[in-house]
């Protein structure tokens, strides 16, 4: 597998990785049970996003110094390509997670724990399945027709579908964890085990905390090959990946009392899909400039937020209207 990563390249990484785990495990939300404000999540998020663009310079000038300006551009822009690509769609995920919690009643203090643990399995997860996937593509290029005919059938069926509410409590998954494990009916803090006339019970805190690992391995199928799109070096994949991952508990939270606003965003999601899934399929006739997919990716996802914003704003001024009638 080609890569820019030498090996201390990766060690840094790691080391910022474990710190930015530090502080987003024990200082947001201040490492104990509470309600994560507006401003609070707004502030890390504005911290993490930061910090991730500090990598992509400081990636930009190592590769200045050492490989060339012509290299230096080239992979930074790819890091932050990808990076775009990930955050956008780790949007929906968190729309998925606010649905989770909404249905099984879970309020925003107990959530952390399921955030917490819902992260890390991400980023163990999506390691593996970056190497594996940089690995393979490298063996059969193929793949990566396969990957691009994937996302356009994706991004298509996510359009078709954007308007509809998934049914929870007809869910065959949930169904089939009800049907095989002993769930108590009430929430027991942050545990996810009780015992109850000597029968251990998992809470709902449990089963919330498996479905948002499989939305997690669900998502990752989707983001994964949309970034293989833009390079297939393992080093600007993972860590484009795991620097948005990093502050998606954050932006969780920022977005828990505003979902309703983005109504449209998965329109803008489901075009950035097709659009990945078309460059990979002319990946081998024509390299779509990654300056160009950028631009795109950036221009769907801000004109679906202009959108809703704008949707929204009309919604409240027609009901205004109706009030004064």
């Amino acid at each position: 597998m080609e890569t820019i990563g030498t090996w201390w390249m990766w060690a840094g990484f790691l080391a910022i990785v474990l710190v930015m785990l530090a502080i987003d495990l024990f200082l947001v939300g201040g490492g104990k049970q509470h309600k994560v404000s507006f401003r609070e999540a707004a502030t890390w998020s504005v911290i993490w996003v930061s910090v991730s663009l500090l990598f992509a310079a400081a990636l930009w000038w190592h590769l200045d110094g050492s490989a060339g300006r012509e290299v230096a551009n080239q992979k930074s822009l790819e890091f932050v390509t990808g990076y775009l690509i990930e955050k956008s769609l780790a949007v929906d995920n968190v729309f998925v997670w606010l649905m989770l919690f909404s249905f099984f009643g879970i309020p925003l203090e107990l959530q952390k724990r399921v955030l917490v643990l819902g992260v890390l399995g991400a980023i163990v997860l999506r390691t593996v399945m970056i190497f594996a996937g940089a690995w393979l593509i490298t063996q059969f290029h193929w793949l990566l027709y396969i990957f691009g005919a994937f996302l356009l059938f994706t991004g298509i069926k996510m359009w078709w579908f954007a308007e509809k509410k998934p049914d929870m409590a007809n869910n065959p998954l949930i169904r089939w964890l009800r049907g095989h494990m002993k769930i108590s009916d009430e929430l027991h803090g942050e545990k996810f085990f009780v015992w109850k006339d000597g029968v251990r019970y998992a809470t709902p805190l449990f089963l919330v905390l498996i479905l948002v690992e499989i939305s997690d391995l669900i998502f990752a199928v989707d983001s994964i090959p949309a970034i293989f799109a833009i390079t297939t070096d393992p080093f600007i994949v993972l860590t484009s990946n795991v620097f948005a991952i990093l502050g998606l508990r954050a932006m969780y939270f920022l977005l828990a009392d505003m979902a309703d606003r983005f109504s449209l965003l998965k329109y803008g999601l489901a075009a950035v899909l097709v659009f990945i899934g078309v460059k990979m399929l002319l990946i081998d006739l024509y390299k779509i400039p990654i300056g160009f997919s950028l631009a795109v990716v950036a221009t769907f996802i801000g004109i679906s937020i202009w959108m809703s914003l704008r949707k929204e704003k009309l919604a409240r001024a027609a009901a205004a209207g109706r009030a004064h009638e």
